[in-house]
């Protein structure tokens, strides 16, 4: 079965590796619907590990948190909040979002900035945020191969270590 979970120490089956599975986010969440709709749950694989095990933690500290709502209902507004793919509007081919790293958040309880202030000063929390993009009412974080944490303004241009 696809969503079966790792065997516990006391285990009987032969030994295997394991991908995660988000335990607060389904695959259709995370990308946009043609791709679900092609790919079904196996759409979770086009997402990095790092980005899923982060949402969790993410989920678990703050709570209630969308990334695509176009499964729910017909007012549904995100789509290329997780994957984005080349025939989005705002896809880029140099976009985090372009190779599963990274997505964009909002929080029912936290504004962006909130969230953003509470990872800068709990950076152990989250270890593989290595990037956040400020001035958003979201949260967009992503987990590229650079210095932790770059915060970057898309208004500005300008990036800082924090």
């Amino acid at each position: 079965m696809y969503w079966d979970q790792p065997p516990t120490p006391t285990d009987k089956r032969p030994k295997k590796i394991y991908m995660y599975i988000p335990k607060h986010f389904y695959p259709k969440e995370l990308v946009p619907p043609d791709i679900f709709n092609q790919r079904g749950n196996q759409a979770i694989e086009l997402i990095d590990e790092r980005v899923l095990i982060t949402l969790d933690k993410l989920r678990e500290t703050f709570g209630t948190c969308v990334i695509n709502d176009w499964m729910f209902n017909d007012e549904g507004r995100y789509t290329q909040s997780g994957l984005r793919t080349s025939d989005s509007d705002v896809y880029s081919p140099t976009s985090q979002h372009t190779f599963g790293r990274a997505m964009d958040c909002k929080f029912k309880d936290y504004s962006g900035e909130e969230i953003r202030k509470h990872v800068i000063e709990n950076k152990a929390l989250f270890p593989y945020i290595t990037f956040i993009e400020d001035d958003v009412s979201w949260f967009h974080f992503d987990v590229r191969n650079c210095e932790r944490i770059t915060l970057w303004s898309p208004n500005t241009k300008k990036a800082v270590l924090v």
